[in-house]
């Protein structure tokens, strides 16, 4: 089970904008809540400049899709808003069908841990349109976060290379729902473990820390803080050691560390958290092993990210445990994902495809119409290009464009396509992957689209063709009677 069940009990069926609410009153009012339609989840641009983003939230979110009812609590408030004559805002009859609505959307999404590419769906929900529609504010809390946060999360772990990273952001994260997802999410990500222990409770990550300066500070002497700390978890030793003096500190730990030994029991390292990190490292592993403590590891915090993890390694700074907090859990300097839910088709009345897209005077926020589905080409098992097409076409010439270049494959050209069921008539297909599985799928994801930086993410060739058509048409609707035909 995910986070919702786990923290409420449920999946709140209000977790959502009030138009949406207002959209499904309208569409059940003039009777065109049946009509099926497709939206697509995707972002914009990727986050952090990287190129691409680490699908993350799906198991959340399909647990949302499949538990999600409107309780007779949610009715009843929803019974007393009023609209701006001071009548009430929805009609009892439409409230009864709230109280007995049951999601029997189709779903297909990208795996997560997964490498996607700028305007590629993670999700494409397939169904009535008043269903679809309320999905959409949930959908994106859901998933925009926890891949934002996955995709800073490997860039960090990517840096840090063998070394372990350790998720210390809750105390900085955006309330309780944004320490947990976080905290799962920088799991997915790349990180070996988390300070969170809720997170921890729920999802089965590794938990971990050493100890606070306020330990320090409660004793008269910063070796009085060591010796009482070893006494109690005489083999969970890592001392903070930049509470007063770092250097000094660095030598009660020592001394702490030559007691544990006698005790039969050896420290396990110490921690930086301030300073010129890798001087202070390299002068702490000298004195470390001149002691006779080589096992002693060496972790260091303080406003740590994947670029000055980078520069302390190239700095030859001994580290090798890195505790990431506030730059993680809020994922600095990108405050949000781009990522947005759009209508992309709608059945007419004579039951084919209707397409949909959003015209827009912004780069980038044009949409394009159809059903949309991603095909990954392979070479050795290894992924060469990416191409984002309708699914509803009749299409069997692949041929997409990047940029100025044009790239043909053959008919039968080894692939997968990402978009893979995840929900059939609101409930969930199969079982969730381990998480440990999960994580392993985006940490070489990562790997293997981080050395590409020049992957061909295509546009199918008759995609765009539909794109442009159906956008000419909208720019000059008042003038011409018949809609551009699919070929679904």
């Amino acid at each position: 089970m995910s986070s919702l069940g786990q923290l409420y009990g449920r999946a709140p069926a209000l977790l959502t904008d009030l138009y949406q609410l207002t959209m499904a009153y309208a569409h059940w009012h003039h009777g065109s809540h049946e009509r099926e339609a497709v939206f697509h989840l995707f972002f914009r641009d990727a986050p952090f400049s990287n190129g691409f983003a680490i699908a993350c939230g799906l198991e959340t979110a399909l647990e949302y899709i499949s538990g999600m009812r409107f309780e007779e609590d949610d009715i009843a408030y929803l019974a007393t808003l009023e609209d701006n004559a001071g009548e009430p805002l929805f009609a009892p009859a439409f409230l009864d069908y709230l109280a007995e609505l049951r999601f029997t959307v189709d779903v297909d999404a990208v795996p997560e841990g997964t490498a996607v590419f700028a305007h590629q769906p993670m999700l494409r929900v397939r169904g009535p349109i008043l269903q679809a529609q309320l999905l959409e504010t949930v959908l994106l809390n859901l998933m925009n976060f926890p891949t934002l946060v996955a995709t800073k999360a490997a860039r960090i772990a990517h840096a840090a290379g063998d070394d372990a990273v350790l998720d210390f952001g809750l105390r900085k994260a955006q309330g309780i729902d944004g320490g947990v997802s976080a905290a799962r999410a920088a799991y997915i990500g790349g990180c070996s473990g988390t300070s969170n222990v809720l997170a921890g409770q729920l999802f089965g990550i590794p938990v971990s820390g050493t100890h606070a300066h306020g330990w320090v500070m409660a004793f008269d002497d910063e070796i009085d803080a060591f010796d009482a700390y070893a006494a109690a978890l005489p083999d969970n030793c890592i001392f903070l050691v930049d509470t007063y003096d770092t250097l000094e500190g660095v030598e009660n730990a020592i001394r702490a560390g030559r007691k544990l030994r006698a005790a039969g029991h050896e420290m396990a390292g110490i921690r930086l958290d301030s300073g010129d990190l890798a001087e202070l490292a390299k002068t702490a592993r000298r004195r470390l092993d001149e002691a006779g403590f080589e096992s002693a590891r060496i972790a260091a915090s303080s406003s740590l990210d994947e670029g000055v993890i980078a520069e302390l390694k190239r700095k030859g700074a001994p580290i090798v445990l890195w505790g990431v907090g506030t730059q993680l859990t809020t994922a600095q300097p990108d405050a949000a994902l781009d990522g947005v839910y759009k209508l992309a088709a709608i059945r007419n009345d004579a039951g084919q495809w209707s397409y949909r897209m959003k015209l827009s005077d912004t780069p980038g926020k044009l949409t394009r119409p159809g059903v949309h589905q991603v095909r990954r080409f392979l070479e050795d098992g290894l992924p060469v290009a990416d191409l984002l097409f309708d699914a509803a076409a009749a299409n069997t010439a692949w041929a997409g464009t990047h940029g100025e270049h044009c790239h043909a494959f053959e008919p039968d050209a080894p692939h997968i396509d990402l978009l893979v069921p995840a929900v059939r008539a609101g409930a969930p297909v199969g079982a969730a992957p381990p998480l440990a599985d999960v994580r392993a799928h985006a940490r070489e994801q990562f790997a293997c689209f981080a050395a590409r930086s020049d992957y061909p993410a295509l546009i199918d060739r008759y995609l765009e063709e539909s794109t442009h058509a159906l956008r000419d048409w909208l720019a000059h609707r008042g003038e011409r009677a018949v809609e551009p035909a699919n070929e679904a």
